[in-house]
């Protein structure tokens, strides 16, 4: 797809549906690409000539900051412009692509404003619907300090960084309570400034061996020293708040945030389908809002 809007189109989505730039795609990830980017721009063409696109006025610092965002990922501006021609784009056809993008948008969010209310009866309907996915995972309270390993670093070698450890801990053991106190002395994490509270931690943050101490850990108890690459820690669990099912109101406001996104969308589409009603293109292939916003790799 050479057309300018096609192109930029293609760069958004290439980072939008599998994460990478456009020319680091396989052969089918680019068709994926090209067919939605051409389902996109039929669509697109088609909001453009409505009087919602005619009656939509961009400040032009709107436009300005998306390719100033766009400019700031290159070193220099050489870098700048031969990328841009690389993919078959200049500054001028880049800026006409942005501001058609944001033209777009800015019509689908007037149209999706008309989309209806969300009841609070339809909230409490989805919620006993769908109670399993408002789960929270098990998190618990950790402090850690630690003792890196570096045997270029004289008091750091293997040896003295797991007698350094082995010695806090042994205080530790004696007074639980002067675990913020030795981690700010002896700690060499940025945590030791707070005591070494890592937070209220779900699964999957830690290093995986840290990780398995700290979730076997009971309640205000104390590891033993534990080796990560980073070099030996000691984990204090200060609290665990065990896996459980949100209640209603703690949920209610995600739960109206999904419903009014699928309303909104629902509204896009009955939109885009009346237009393609009054002007059916040829080889329509579906009637979904166009991407929005997404960071379409360097040049675009």
């Amino acid at each position: 797809m050479t057309e300018p809007n096609g192109v930029y189109l293609s760069l958004k989505l290439a980072v939008k549906l599998f994460g990478r730039p456009l020319e680091a795609l396989g052969p089918e990830e680019l068709r994926r690409v090209g067919t939605v980017a051409a389902r996109q721009l039929e669509i697109e063409t088609l909001i453009m000539t409505t009087p919602q696109a005619a009656q939509v006025i961009l400040p032009q610092s709107s436009i300005d900051a998306s390719l100033m965002e766009i400019r700031g990922r290159y070193g220099s501006d050489e870098d700048y412009h031969a990328d841009l021609d690389r993919v078959g784009l200049d500054a001028r056809s880049l800026r006409q692509a942005i501001e058609r993008g944001l033209v777009v948008e800015a019509v689908l969010e007037k149209v999706a404003a008309d989309s209806a209310q969300v009841s609070e009866t339809e909230v409490e309907i989805f919620w006993f619907m769908n109670k399993e996915r408002f789960r929270c995972a098990e998190t618990r309270v950790l402090r850690h300090i630690l003792v890196t390993i570096n045997d270029d670093l004289a008091g750091n070698e293997r040896r003295s960084a797991r007698d350094k450890i082995d010695a806090i801990r042994a205080r530790l053991l004696k007074d639980p309570l002067r675990f913020e106190e030795q981690a700010l002395k002896h700690s060499e994490c940025p945590t030791a400034m707070n005591g070494g509270l890592l937070g209220n931690v779900p699964r999957a943050k830690l290093y995986p061996e840290l990780e398995a101490v700290a979730f076997a850990l009971a309640e205000n108890s104390l590891s033993a020293a534990v080796e990560s690459e980073l070099g030996y820690h000691l984990i204090y669990c200060e609290g665990i708040h065990p896996e459980r099912l949100l209640k209603f109101g703690e949920a209610k406001k995600t739960i109206r945030g999904i419903l009014e996104k699928q309303r909104r969308i629902l509204c896009q589409k009955s939109w885009i389908k009346s237009l393609r009603v009054a002007a059916p293109p040829e080889g329509g292939t579906g009637d979904d809002p166009p991407q929005q916003s997404a960071a379409p790799g360097r040049a675009a």
